[in-house]
């Protein structure tokens, strides 16, 4: 049984992603590059092959919660938002 990915830390508000798919291109390629950089490390951690060195994973580590950090943002912003609709 493979192990869930554990850089996929959005899959709760899919919705809300998709809402913002729709409402924006930029959100979109960030998302997009999460998603493939999340699954890349995933693969990587993963798999049985060539070793990679520690500081590429850790720079893509890295790179992977700058884009985090960001949709994060992007959701913020869409939830208060929504709240603002209600009132």
């Amino acid at each position: 049984m493979k192990s869930q990915n554990k850089y996929r830390k959005f899959q709760l508000q899919q919705k809300n992603i998709e809402a913002l798919e729709r409402q924006s291109t930029r959100f979109k390629r960030v998302y997009t590059e999460y998603e493939n950089m999340s699954d890349e490390l995933w693969n990587l951690e993963n798999s049985n092959g060539e070793p990679v060195p520690d500081d590429f994973i850790n720079a893509m580590i890295l790179q992977t919660s700058y884009l985090e950090d960001e949709i994060e943002d992007w959701l913020i912003q869409f939830n208060e938002k929504k709240t603002d609709i209600k009132h």
